[in-house]
């Protein structure tokens, strides 16, 4: 289990982009340590459909309560201390907490906006975790930082493997035929429009091969782009056949 701990949150807006970040993520548990202001409906009127994250959300007095049942506490930080710590970077933390969240509760700390994490609350941390940003404005929204670190956690339980969403219509590969009658067709249009007139021919209908070819297209494709280059000659015909004259 993976929870994620807020030690004082100040604004309201971020806690609530906090709990749409754990929905977004699949976490489900939120602590929060004397929040300044907390109000679920509010909150819900922020980060919508999040009732099943805010029904579990834990508001607590003291840090040491929020943490006393963790068998593994991250503290996010972005300043550097002179103290020495076991200091992480996301990726590697994220692996580890991955391990580790089977055995009991995993903590994720985050600090308040204006000041973060104190030395005595990151003394409580068995990992330091420094997100890496320019270091001219290190800081990083409360948000933000904690949408990183579910966004790291994400991609060590694997969902980088996760398949696209299928298409809602698929189409079977074009073979060479109509991938031949599609150039045809393409050129019949650009001829109707009078746009080899200043261009060698042969030297575009080349580099639409290679457009195409780049990224092969699906029979639905082919038949789509066919039926615009046929409009497009027909078009030329009617104005033809009516005696209009386009200037171009």
């Amino acid at each position: 289990m993976i929870v994620v701990v807020l030690h004082e949150p100040q604004d309201l807006v971020n806690i609530a982009h906090v709990v749409r970040a754990m929905k977004n993520f699949g976490l489900r548990d939120l602590r929060l340590v004397n929040p300044r202001e907390y109000e679920a409906y509010r909150v819900e009127g922020i980060a919508h459909q999040t009732q099943d994250v805010l029904a579990r959300v834990h508001v607590l007095p003291s840090l040491e309560q929020a943490l006393a049942d963790c068998v593994h506490i991250v503290g996010f930080t972005a300043r550097g201390r002179t103290a020495k710590r076991n200091v992480q970077r996301p990726r590697e933390a994220a692996a580890e907490v991955s391990g580790l969240a089977d055995a009991g509760p995993v903590a994720l700390l985050f600090g308040r906006e204006d000041k973060g994490l104190s030395n005595e609350a990151l003394d409580r941390c068995h990992r330091v975790v420094t997100i890496p940003s320019d270091p001219a404005y290190a800081s990083l929204n409360l948000a933000h930082a904690v949408v990183v670190m579910l966004y790291e956690l994400a991609l060590a339980r694997g969902a980088e493997a996760l398949p696209f969403k299928t298409p809602r219509r698929t189409s079977e590969p074009a073979d060479a035929a109509e991938i031949e009658r599609l150039f045809a067709d393409i050129a019949g249009a650009l001829q109707t429009i009078e746009f080899f007139k200043t261009r060698n021919a042969d030297a575009v209908m080349r580099t639409l091969r290679e457009v195409a070819h780049r990224t092969p297209l699906d029979a639905r494709e082919v038949k789509l782009l066919r039926a615009m280059a046929i409009e497009v000659t027909k078009y030329g015909e009617r104005l033809a056949r009516s005696g209009i004259h386009v200037d171009r």
